[in-house]
C-alpha cells in the first residue's frame, strides 16, 4: 500500500482489509450481502444512468471477492505510484461480470495496485451495467440458472449474443471518458499521454476490444485482453499491440485462436500466452496454476515494447 501518494494512502489501505475480510470468510460460491463500501478515491465520469434500471447499485461476495452489480452511475478510480517511482506509463481496468455485475477486488483493484507497485499509474473503470434482478435471493437464482452445455465439437450451443455483440453503448461511452479524464489530468496523474493503455478481464477484455475496434476518441498505445473472446475481428488499421492471456481450461477458450490470428494478419504486434490451466476469472491468479505467471510476462512485454522507458531511464 506503500506505493499510493498520501491522499490516497488511508482508503487504499482501508480496502485492503476489506479484502482480507473477504477472503478469510467466503472461500466458497456461495453468494453473500455485502454493504456498499464508500469509495472515497473513485470520481464519477458524468455519463448519465441507466434506461429501465429497477434497482440500486448492490454489492455482493463471492470466492471472497466483492463484486457490485445494477451499477447506473460510472466512476474511475486511481491507483498511483509512490511519488518518484512513476514511469509515465498508465492503464485503464475494466473488471470483468458479463455486464451484469463487477468483480471489482480480484479484477479491479488488486491488478491496479499491482500495476502501480510498478510504477504504473492504473484506473479502475467501474462501468455501467446491464439490470440484474432487484433482491439478492432472485439474483442468487438467476447466477445459478442452468445454463447450455458445450456442443460435443467445443462450440457453444446457446444463441446469447457475443460480448461484441451486445449494445455496449454505454459502457464504451464510459470508457471515453475514463481516457478523457487521464488526458485532462495526466499532469497531476504524472501521466505520458502516449503511453495510456487499457486491459480487461472477460466481460472487461470485451468491453477493451470494444473501445480498440469502435472508438472514435481513444488512442490507445496497448490494449491486454485478460482471458475474453477468442473469435476473430476487423482489426483497424491504427489498432495498438495486444497482450493476450487464457487458459486451456477456460470455456471461453475451445480451441479459438481468431483473434490472435486477425492481429497477426494484420501486421500488428500482438504476444499471446495460452496456459496450461487457470480457468476463467483468476485475476492475478490462483494457487498452483500455470496461468499465475501472466502478470510478470505482462510487465516484461510492456518493458521490452518501451512503454515503462521512463523507468530504465532513471535507474
Amino acid at each position: 500500500m506503500l506505493h499510493l501518494l498520501k491522499n490516497l494512502l488511508k482508503p487504499a489501505f482501508l480496502l485492503c482489509l476489506l479484502f482480507l475480510g473477504f477472503t478469510a470468510t467466503a472461500q466458497d460460491g456461495t453468494i453473500y450481502p455485502l454493504e456498499n463500501p464508500s469509495e472515497p478515491n473513485a470520481i464519477l465520469l458524468g455519463t448519465g444512468g441507466v434506461a429501465d434500471q429497477p434497482a440500486p447499485e448492490t454489492w455482493f461476495r463471492q470466492w471472497g471477492d466483492p463484486m457490485a452489480r445494477n451499477i447506473s452511475t460510472a466512476t474511475l478510480t486511481p491507483f498511483l505510484p509512490a511519488p518518484g517511482t512513476g514511469n509515465g506509463a498508465a492503464v485503464i481496468v475494466a473488471p470483468g461480470g458479463g455486464f451484469s455485475w463487477l468483480s471489482m477486488g480480484n479484477e479491479g483493484w488488486e491488478v491496479a495496485e499491482a500495476l502501480a507497485k510498478q510504477g504504473i499509474a492504473a484506473f479502475v473503470l467501474k462501468y455501467r451495467l446491464y439490470p440484474t434482478p432487484e433482491t439478492l435471493d432472485d439474483f442468487s437464482a438467476w447466477m445459478n440458472r442452468p445454463r447450455p452445455a458445450p456442443a460435443s465439437d467445443g462450440s457453444a450451443t446457446t444463441t446469447a449474443p457475443s460480448p461484441l455483440e451486445r449494445d455496449l453503448s454505454n459502457q464504451l461511452e464510459d470508457a471515453e471518458a475514463a481516457y478523457a479524464m487521464i488526458l485532462d489530468r495526466a499532469e497531476e496523474w504524472g501521466v505520458d499521454v502516449s503511453r495510456i493503455g487499457m486491459i480487461g478481464f472477460s466481460a472487461g477484455a470485451g468491453l477493451t476490444m470494444h473501445a480498440t475496434l469502435h472508438s472514435q476518441t481513444m488512442d490507445l498505445a496497448f490494449i491486454g485482453p485478460i482471458y475474453g473472446g477468442m473469435g476473430a475481428v476487423d482489426v483497424p488499421k491504427n489498432a495498438p499491440p495486444m497482450f493476450n492471456v487464457i487458459a486451456t481450461d477456460d470455456f471461453l477458450f475451445r480451441g479459438q485462436f481468431g483473434v490472435i490470428d486477425s492481429w497477426y494478419k494484420a501486421g500488428i504486434p500482438v504476444e499471446f500466452h495460452l496456459y496450461q490451466n487457470g480457468g476463467h476469472g483468476f485475476g492475478l491468479g490462483n494457487p498452483g496454476r500455470t496461468s499465475n505467471r501472466w502478470f510478470d510476462a505482462f510487465i516484461h512485454w510492456l518493458d521490452v515494447n518501451k512503454f515503462l522507458v521512463k523507468a530504465k531511464e532513471e535507474i
